[in-house]
């Protein structure tokens, strides 16, 4: 830590002997530092002593170094307080402590704390802001803030809920953090100014009654409320305090340590906190969207033991944000997640391996998308069964045998983490399951839910094992849901090529690529190919029997692995990109790839992706053909929206990379690159870099511009397409349903309704952009409400 000079010039002694010693007081003034760090994050911790006796030695230490590391302290405490919500009421003990001995202390801190919630408001992080709002809360209970002035900030942060003209979600945002806060500080408030409280709860619910709901749908898990209720987070929430406002604000999950100091933090003075309105909505806003609360467990569901605390218990929101909050800090590294969720610390008054799989299930299916990867989930869960064998197996065998029974009703969304991540669990425990207890599922008609998750599983095993293993490990009457050996279907060497036109050319062309030909010798060989379009009349723009040939044979001379796919690939990318030159020689392209492997799914995944990535199909080629008749017995697969999804994916990185391109040039040739933490020595020298080196030029960003313009209207098309293409399919199926007297709610309709849910949802920042062209365009008011609903749904998800 860099200190003032202490001495004047002329005092100097100038030897090293002085440079010396200058160093030496930093690095013990450093090593105070770490020292006070350490002892405050590791307060509350596993010790010999207890707590109370820990908290007033810590106040000692911490009193005593007020006068040199008064800035530290603060810093320390205020960072411990956003990143260790779970400790908050040890730390909020210990500035109490700290404001009963130093007043002028604990009103600093107040002010650093204001200051936190303040900027985490202005920055928009809502997390953050919420664990300030908290903390301020609970130094009520410590008798360092008034339980006045922290009314006044909870009523003018629910006056955001009467704004007009701003996004519902920041009202939102608004109510959930104050009804967050009152488990903590309810009964001190409640104690000391009841109707003051009861008045700022008639306005939470005067919004509540009044608020639109239009997006509940789209973000449940299943369609359903039987056995458990699908409830959206404020409503569950709101139903939570009101219980506790039944039972007269007494919780029995929140550690409250200064209430073994009452009789000390009592006689202290307390702070009035500043008078703190919300920042007004800015439209770069970005606010957190709306969830809804995922139950799978009730006390039924639980062998004898503790008790599972009740949905509208306080308890139950309290366990599960403390185990969210587990998941968030340690997910990069499963094994220490896995041990610190079961050294929960209140494990003995709840059953704990319930709450931690429903949690991570939670997670996993959490709505729109979850917050980390699929197997980030699957590899906790590996780890919990292997440090709890006794119990956390049979709880997620339990877990997975009521998902399974409820998948009728499951989101389609949903429906895929649950294959990636059974698939994964399977793998790691040798690919034993009790397949007979699902056998009834055969007995239904294939596009049910039920055997189509077994069918897409096995499928997902064959990508993490091989086909003999999954043939060994399935019982016989699972035999019509095995996948086919992952072979490639060449057209030109099977029974009747000989009459097929191109056969001849491909064994010359399957003769020259074994002889290492040059790609123009292989344009060579196809030359004499005629163009049957030409012959049906066709303009005959591309040439079908060339790709027929060129594509069938090269990537079945590169079918044994896809090493050898790419080689082959990138080695005569040329001769593709002069055979795909239009869109549909492309989709022809696809075509190919598709009969050729259509019998290995993870091929077609893997070798679209190799297409998109060199540029020789477009975007809009793939989706088009996903689209196409051709792939209609594929249609509700798991792989062909994989292809979509990383299709639509590889689009949006590629506006996104461009798009932040621009800015940086932008702020390059304003001269903007410095930021304030820089000294004026190292902002000179990036300027004079900048001058001499990168600063682009004014054509350099408005070429960038128009390549980012570019960028847009692809990604516009690309939407437009899969969105124009979907409502054409179901509004089909819904008029042929309605012109037969049919039911239209049948297997086909949930899954494609389902996944066109999918697409707006996975791909919502991107798909937001051009809401009003879809709606004007497309999801019009004409249109079915069926497909019209979905729509609307999506769009009140930032409403």
């Amino acid at each position: 830590m860099l200190r003032p000079r202490t001495y004047d010039d002329e005092d100097m002694p100038g030897g090293s002997g002085e440079r010396g010693r200058k160093r030496r007081r930093m690095s013990e003034s450093q090593e105070v530092e770490d020292r006070l760090e350490s002892l405050i994050i590791r307060v509350g911790e596993k010790s010999t002593s207890s707590l109370e006796s820990n908290l007033e030695g810590l106040v000692s230490v911490l009193e005593a170094d007020l006068g040199a590391f008064r800035a530290r302290i603060l810093r320390i405490l205020s960072d411990c307080a956003i990143r260790m919500p779970e400790k908050c009421t040890i730390y909020t003990t210990l500035v109490g402590l700290l404001n009963a001995k130093n007043y002028n202390f604990g009103g600093e801190l107040v002010d650093f704390i204001v200051k936190t919630f303040k900027t985490s408001l202005k920055m928009c992080r809502w997390d953050a802001a919420r664990y300030s709002l908290r903390f301020l809360a609970d130094l009520v209970n410590c008798h360092v803030i008034s339980a006045t002035s922290l009314l006044q900030l909870l009523d003018n942060m629910v006056d955001v809920s009467n704004e007009d003209t701003v996004p519902q979600v920041r009202r939102d945002w608004y109510v959930f953090a104050v009804l967050s806060t009152l488990p903590w500080v309810g009964r001190d408030l409640y104690e000391k100014k009841e109707s003051a409280l009861e008045s700022l709860l008639v306005k939470i619910e005067v919004f509540l009654n009044k608020r639109t709901k239009k997006h509940h749908n789209c973000l449940r898990v299943w369609s359903v409320d039987a056995p458990h209720p699908q409830e959206e987070y404020l409503d569950c929430l709101w139903a939570q305090i009101r219980k506790l406002r039944q039972d007269n604000w007494a919780e029995k999950h929140i550690p409250r340590p200064y209430l073994a100091f009452d009789s000390i933090l009592c006689e202290a003075l307390q702070h009035n906190l500043p008078l703190i309105n919300p920042p007004s909505h800015q439209e770069s806003n970005v606010y957190p969207m709306p969830w809804v609360v995922y139950r799978m467990f009730d006390y039924t569901d639980c062998p004898d033991g503790p008790l599972l605390p009740g949905a509208h218990s306080i308890e139950r929101f309290l366990i599960e944000e403390h185990l969210h909050h587990i998941i968030e800090t340690y997910h990069v590294e499963r094994k220490d997640c896995a041990a610190h969720l079961l050294n929960f610390p209140y494990k003995a008054k709840i059953p704990l391996e319930y709450c931690i799989v429903e949690v991570i299930f939670a997670e996993l299916f959490h709505m729109p998308t979850p917050r980390y990867l699929d197997i980030c989930y699957g590899s906790i869960l590996i780890e919990l069964c292997k440090l709890q064998p006794a119990t956390m197996p049979q709880v997620l065998a339990q877990a997975t045998e009521i998902l399974f029974m409820r998948i009728d009703s499951m989101n389609t969304s949903c429906f895929d983490r649950f294959v990636n991540w059974f698939s994964y669990h399977l793998s790691n425990f040798q690919f034993r399951w009790s397949w007979d207890d699902w056998d009834s599922c055969l007995l239904l008609e294939p596009e049910h839910p039920r055997p189509k998750f077994i069918q897409e599983v096995l499928h997902k095993c064959l990508r993490l094992s091989y086909h003999q293993m999954i043939r060994e490990m399935m019982p016989e009457t699972y035999a019509r849901l095995l996948p086919v050996a992952p072979e490639p279907i060449y057209k030109y060497s099977a029974d009747g090529a000989a009459a097929l036109p191109g056969t001849q050319t491909a064994h010359q062309l399957v003769v020259a690529i074994r002889q290492k030909c040059a790609p123009e010798e292989v344009i060579d060989v196809l030359k004499d190919l005629p163009n049957p379009s030409e012959n049906a009349g066709d303009s005959g723009d591309f040439n079908t029997l060339k790709i027929d040939v060129f594509v069938q044979t090269l990537l079945n001379l590169g079918s044994k692995s896809f090493s050898h796919s790419f080689a082959a690939i990138s080695k005569f990318h040329q001769v593709f990109k002069a055979l795909a030159e239009t869109e549909e020689a492309q989709i022809c392209v696809l075509h190919n790839l598709f009969e050729l492997w259509r019998n290995h799914e993870q091929m077609m995944c893997v070798l679209v992706d190799k297409l998109l990535k060199l540029q020789i199909v477009d975007c809009s080629a793939v989706a088009t053909w996903i689209f196409s008749k051709e792939m209609t017995g594929e249609f509700t697969k798991m792989y062909l929206w994989e292809i979509l999804h990383l299709t639509i994916k590889k689009m949006n990185k590629h506006v996104i990379k461009l798009g932040t391109e621009l800015t940086e040039a932008r702020d390059r040739l304003t001269g903007e690159e410095s930021s304030s933490s820089e000294s004026e020595e190292e902002s000179a020298a990036k300027k004079k870099k900048i001058e001499i080196a990168d600063k682009p030029t004014e054509e350099m960003v408005e070429r960038m511009e128009e390549k980012l313009e570019a960028a847009n209207v692809e990604q516009k098309k690309l939407f437009l397409i899969v969105f124009q293409r979907f409502i054409m399919i179901l509004s089909e199926h819904l008029v042929r349903c309605d012109t037969d007297g049919r039911d239209y709610d049948t297997d086909w309709y949930r899954w494609t309704i389902g996944r066109l849910q999918q697409v707006f949802l996975v791909h919502h920042e991107q798909v937001q952009k051009y809401s009003s062209t879809l709606e004007s365009l497309l999801f019009t008011s004409d249109l079915d409400s069926h497909i019209l609903d979905v729509f609307q749904q999506f769009n009140a998800l930032r409403a």
